[in-house]
């Protein structure tokens, strides 16, 4: 099963990308690599050897992250995959990440698959995939099988997707449609696309094995930095769906005081 590992990167994360570079040349053999760059301008030397790389600037609001993996799931396509796993640039893949994923599409090649992540601390900087078994520590948010078992997510649980590691068939992502296009900036696009998902009746599948490792980097809760765009992100999907997501952030940005509900959305204060 001919497949291809994608990335949506930037020059922010350039360190980390570096790093999934060197691990995912030790656990892949003959893949399709694609790597879509969202900033402005992307870098001189974005290119490594055998990638396909592609340039998906920012919109009005942000950047365009769902955007870039349609972009590269098309290019992809193209070149000819037949499993599209999509990897987040802060992810390390496991050692085993690729053949949990193909095992679980030959087997459910209509499913949406999803993997565990674990979140590396600080002071943990892997730079071999040898490394990486003695370091997982799925999220306790999510399932996490033992590996070669794979079990159907229930409903709600499709509000537990992640896009930081995902796969699916091309024949699935065309069922799905991809990820919304109106989506800028930070949230909402996985909840989006899990729920698309779901409306189109293409279910959803826990792989046990299929581990990536989450690089550690600075973060606030709830995000203040990406107060704006989860405002307008939550918009978006509440119109598409009739419900706001990220409740918990929401909640609390209106517990310090920053925004209130007003009717069916929320407002910023002052």
């Amino acid at each position: 099963m001919r497949t291809a590992v994608i990335t949506v990167a930037s020059t922010a994360r350039r360190e980390h990308l570096e790093r999934q570079r060197r691990v995912l040349a030790e656990v892949a053999d003959d893949i399709v690599r694609v790597e879509a760059w969202l900033d402005e301008t992307p870098p001189d030397d974005i290119r490594d050897a055998g990638t396909l790389s592609l340039h998906v600037p920012p919109g009005p609001h942000g950047f365009r992250v769902g955007e870039g993996r349609n972009q590269a799931a098309a290019r992809a396509i193209d070149a000819g995959a037949e499993l599209l796993v999509f990897l987040d640039v802060d992810c390390l893949p496991g050692p085993a990440l690729l053949a949990g994923y193909r095992a679980a599409a030959h087997a459910h090649p209509e499913a949406l698959l999803a993997g565990a992540v674990t979140y590396l601390a600080s002071v943990q900087r892997p730079e071999q995939a040898a490394d990486l078994p003695f370091l997982t520590r799925p999220h306790r948010a999510r399932p996490a099988l033992p590996p070669g078992e794979t079990r159907a997510a229930t409903a709600s649980e499709y509000n537990l997707f992640w896009s930081l590691s995902f796969a699916v068939t091309p024949a699935t992502w065309y069922r799905i449609g991809g990820f919304h296009p109106g989506y800028e900036g930070y949230g909402a696009e996985d909840t989006d696309l899990a729920w698309t998902a779901r409306a189109n009746d293409v279910e959803m599948r826990w792989v046990g094995g299929a581990d990536a490792y989450h690089q550690w980097h600075p973060v606030s809760s709830p995000p203040w930095q990406h107060l704006d765009a989860i405002l307008r992100n939550g918009g978006t999907f509440a119109e598409r769906w009739g419900t706001w997501p990220m409740g918990g952030w929401l909640e609390a940005f209106a517990a310090a005081g920053a925004i209130e509900r007003r009717g069916e959305g929320w407002v910023r204060v002052g």
